[in-house]
Order: structure tokens, then sequence, then C-alpha cells
């Protein structure tokens, strides 16, 4: 027969006699005491309750939906541009004066170079307005010499014209004068057609005159056209030197551009690719919601953690060798009832002086132990499952027993350092984070933390004192894998039970009995596993036969296990008829204690 889980039976329980003799003054002082200290743990467990938001996109909100199709276009754009691997830009550092003399000068100098083309260009422009003044100028003057000219001819003919008028009255009065008189007139005649042909040739000297201002002006009109249309040449010639430039410029650009298109850069986030699929919806969930769906912000945390992790090396981080000092500082132990991994820091191991020498003693080692630290993180985070409906957060247990302290600074700056870089590069990787065994100083460790996270992360803490831890792990984790030395029945040797087997829990309280029954109808071998957290109660175990004419065996013989003793109990007995294991725990302290056990029947080989 097979090896089975057996499911306890019902049990009562059984309420103790009171004891005969009242509580002396000390013990009822320690009660008071561990009632006070218990009040205070009790508000140190207390936190905001925190929920996980679907990665499935169809379930999101329009708004959270419509801010990742953003976030995406961004993220291929940046892609596009070779911009998240790009070297982030350094800020521009203080020149020397002799450089900013220097850059004055050339400034200064280029200001002249402006100034002088500037007066060049003044310069040419007054030279055509002079041009166009002075041709304006011929023009006019020519005009006025052609009504000079007109005005002379005219007031020629009109002196030609009275002298005739005066010829001719001088012909009637005299037309009865002697020959004498005949030949004046003839004189007078020789002398007004001698006048006449003077006036002739002055006319024709005139017009040579005339076709030689017209010539001259021609000439003078030929000239100014000439030097109009070289000037417009000359701006041609520059305009389309200037669009031949620009057009090489835009194609120059385009063909960049076109480069750029067909070659975007591939970027990886934990082996995943920013864009691609499904698993990239829920890589850029992370970080919308670790800026509250602000996407510039959102992006820019993206450009930054990536230029981080190519600093930082990441992908050659994962594969070095940093040692093994600190593996019982981090390790993974187990998943919670929801099935996160769980990951144990415990403080307590820097308690020992040489790993904390080996640890903090300088730069040197600090920087190897926050590489160590975020190598650890960086495999837990690449083991996660990265689609819509699988597992992609983890649960960090903080045990602060035995610390060092706030009181050294170095385990502080690295604490610190190591919690920075943890929030804004990993971001919303952390389901719950799990304080436990807490000391008086928590609240001053609250504080120190606090300003390294956003309202966010700190709605996922929990806080619990040393005697609430236990109860406050195993509100997440299941008791059967909670680690043996933090109340639960997990251990790394091979033990009689594995995590298979379930573990029913049991709130005994104070000043009584309980009983836990395990009924056998067959022969078998019954095996079960008990533990008591914090002990300080007595366990006794017997064999009850269902006839009754029948012995009943003891077990286990009752008596009280000290918290120093054994933390689990493993027993066995073997039946040869039906009957029951009965299992007895007397609880007479003053405070609550919590039950763990299981059972299983082995066959008994015949």
């Amino acid at each position: 027969m097979a090896e089975e889980p057996q499911k306890p039976a019902s049990a009562e329980e059984v309420v103790a006699v009171p004891a005969e003799n009242p509580p002396s003054e000390a013990e009822a002082e320690n009660i008071e005491a561990e009632k006070a200290q218990s009040g205070v743990e009790d508000k140190i467990s207390q936190s905001v309750s925190f929920k996980e938001e679907t990665n499935v996109v169809g379930d999101l909100p329009e708004a959270q939906k419509k801010a990742l199709d953003e976030l995406k276009k961004l993220v291929q754009e940046a892609l596009n541009n070779h911009e998240l691997t790009a070297p982030k830009p350094e800020p521009e550092k203080k020149k020397p004066a002799a450089e900013k003399k220097e850059e004055v000068e050339v400034t200064e100098g280029k200001k002249e170079a402006e100034v002088i083309e500037e007066k060049k260009e003044v310069e040419v422009t007054e030279e055509k307005k002079e041009i166009e003044v002075t041709e304006e100028k011929k023009e006019a003057e020519v005009i006025e010499e052609k009504k000079e000219v007109e005005v002379t001819e005219e007031k020629k003919e009109i002196e030609v014209t009275e002298e005739k008028k005066e010829a001719e009255v001088k012909e009637e009065k005299k037309e009865g004068e002697v020959t004498e008189e005949k030949k004046e007139v003839e004189v007078t005649e020789e002398k007004k057609e001698a006048e006449v042909i003077v006036e002739e040739k002055k006319e024709v000297e005139v017009t040579e005159e005339k076709k030689e201002v017209e010539v001259t002006e021609g000439k003078k009109e030929v000239e100014v056209i000439e030097e109009k249309k070289e000037t417009e040449v000359t701006e041609e010639k520059k305009e389309v030197e200037v669009e031949v430039r620009e057009e090489k410029k835009e194609s120059e650009v385009k063909e960049e551009e076109k480069g750029r298109e067909v070659v975007p850069e591939e970027v990886e986030i934990w082996g995943i690719p920013l864009l691609g699929d499904e698993r990239s919806d829920v890589i850029l969930l992370k970080f919308l919601r670790a800026r509250d769906f602000k996407v510039k912000e959102a992006l820019n945390m993206i450009r930054n953690t990536v230029r981080w992790r190519k600093e930082f090396g990441i992908e050659g981080l994962v594969e070095e060798d940093l040692g093994s000092d600190w593996e019982k500082v981090v390790f993974k132990d187990g998943y919670d009832k929801e099935g996160h991994p769980v990951y144990y820091n415990v403080f307590g191991e820097f308690e020992d002086k040489e790993l904390y020498s080996k640890t903090f003693l300088d730069e040197e080692k600090r920087n190897k132990f926050i590489r160590w630290r975020i190598q650890s993180l960086e495999k837990s985070v690449r083991s996660l499952d990265f689609s819509p409906n699988g597992i992609s957060t983890i649960v960090q247990v903080n045990d602060l027993k035995n610390s060092p302290g706030l009181g050294k600074r170095e385990l502080r700056q690295a604490t610190n350092q190591a919690l920075q870089l943890l929030q804004d590069n990993y971001p919303e990787f952390v389901a719950k984070q799990i304080f436990i065994n807490v000391p008086w100083w928590y609240l001053a460790f609250s504080r120190m933390i606090s300003p390294f996270f956003t309202q966010r992360t700190k709605s996922k803490f929990v806080f619990a004192g040393p005697s609430k831890s236990a109860d406050t792990l195993f509100r997440y984790i299941a008791p059967e894998l909670v680690p043996v030395q933090y109340g639960g029945l997990s251990r790394e040797a091979e033990q009689e039970f594995t995590s298979a087997y379930p573990v029913t829990e049991f709130t005994i309280k104070p000043a009584t009995k309980h009983s836990v029954e395990f009924p056998v109808s067959e022969k078998s071998h019954l095996v079960w596993e008990i533990r008591v957290v914090g002990w300080d109660v007595s366990y006794g175990a017997e064999f009850v036969p269902s006839a009754e004419d029948g012995y009943t065996v003891i077990v286990h013989k009752s008596r009280k296990i000290a918290p120093a003793d054994e933390t689990v109990l493993t027993n066995g007995f073997k039946i040869g008829e039906p009957g029951k294991i009965v299992l007895t725990i007397d609880n007479q302290t003053s405070k609550k204690k919590k039950l763990l056990y299981r059972s299983k029947t082995k066959p008994i080989a015949e």
C-alpha cells in the first residue's frame, strides 16, 4: 500500500484545571510585561493591504491601456533613433577663462564679419540706387536738351516769320519807289536768303546733335540693361547654389532616416525584448506602475535602466563568480500561498565579525557585496514567468534578529545604496516585503528606508516583532514551506516529510489542553510530525485500540519541552489492530501557542 498523507480527525479542546496556587508577584509582573510587549507587536504587524493588479492587457482599465499604447510608440521611436543605448549626455563643464576669451574673440570676429558683409550689401544697394538715380538724371537731361532744342527752333521759326512779314510790309509800302529801293529790296532778300541758308545749316547741325544725343542715350541704356542683366544672372547663380545645397542636405537626412528605419536597435531587459510579444507588455506595465502611469516618466525610467545595466555590466555580472560568502545572508526557500518565490535576507549573519569585515571593511569590499546582491536579484528575476497570467514578482522576508543595527555606518550606507539601485532599476518586482523579528529600533529603521521607496512600495511592507514573526509568515506562506528557524517545518536535509504533505495549524489558548487524533482502521505504520512554535508546553502520545478490552499503549511519554529542545518532533507507531493515535499538548502558559502537525501511513511489509 502506497504512502498517503493522513488527514487528522476533528479534535476536541480540553480545558485544563486551573492551578491551585495563584501566581507570585514576580510572575504577575512578567505576565503584565508580556501583555505590553504583545500590544506593541500587534501594532508592528499592522500593514496596509496590497493587491497585485492584472497583467492581462484586455483586463486593464481604458486609461491604462491608452498609457501602454502610448509608451509602446515612444519606445519604438527611441529604438528607431538608437536613443536607449546612447551614452548619457555629460553635464557641461565650466570652461577656463582663456577658452572663454577665445570664444568671445571668435564671436566678436564673426559679428565683425557679419557687419562687414552687411555694409558691403548696403554699399552694393546704394551703388545700385546711385546708378538708377544717375540714369534718371541722364534721361532728364536728355529730355531737357530736347526741349531746349525744340524751343530754339520755335524761336528761330518765329523770327523768320516776323522777318518775312516785315519784308512783305516793306514791299507793299515801297511799290512806288525807285529802282534803288528795288535794289535795296533785292539786297535785303539776298540777306534774308543768306540768313535762311544759315538757319537751315543751323537746323541741320541741331538735327545732327539730336542724333548724337540719341545715340549716346541708347548706348547708356544698353550699358545699364547689360549691368542689370549681369546682376540678375549673378543672383540667380547664388540662388541655384543655395537650392542645390539644401537639396543635398535633405537627401542626406532622408538617407539617414531610411537607414535608421531599416535597422532599429534591439534592447532586452531580463532576457526579454522591450517590444515584441505579450511578455514585453508585462515589462512595460512594471515601469508604468512604478511611475503612476505617467508615460514620459516611465520612458525616462526605462532609458535610465537600460543605460545603468550597460554601465554596470549586468550581462557579464550574471556569469561572474563572486564567491559563496553570503549564501546564508540571502537565500531562496519555497513559495508563498499565491506562488511567489520567497527570498530571505538575514541581517543577523553580519553579527559575525569576520563576515562583516569581508563585506564592509572598505569601499572595494562593499562594492563587491553590492554586485553580488544585484547578481542574486538578477538571477531571481530572470527565473520568473513574464507571461500575462504568470508570476512575475517575489516575496522578500527580512530577518532583523541580531542585526548589527543603525550604529554600523558601513552597513547602513551599503543598504541604502542597494535599496536605491533596486528601486530605480527593478520596478514592481516585490509583491510583499515582510520584516520579522523587528527589534525596538524598528521605527528608526523604517524611517531610514522610507525615503528610498514610493508610497506604493511602502504599502507592501509588513512588520512583525519576535513573538509574532511565525504567525505573520504563516499568513502568507504555508508552514510546510517556512524554514524551520522561522517556526515552520521546512529543512534542508532529507526528511521523512516533504513539502508535498500539507500541515495543519491550530492555536492553543493559554492554560488549556488540546488533543489531536489519527484514526487507524487497518494494519499500518503511522508516522507524524509535530511542532509547537516556542514549545514551553507538555507533549505526549498514545495508541488507544478500538476494542473495549484492548490496552492503551504509550507511544511518547508526556514531558515538558523547552524552547531550546527539539524544534520538530517526528514519531511513528506500527499498528496491528484498529484504533487511534492521540496526541496531547498541555499549554500552561499565559500565551497562545501555534501548533503544527501532519501525518502519513506506510504499508507494513508482510
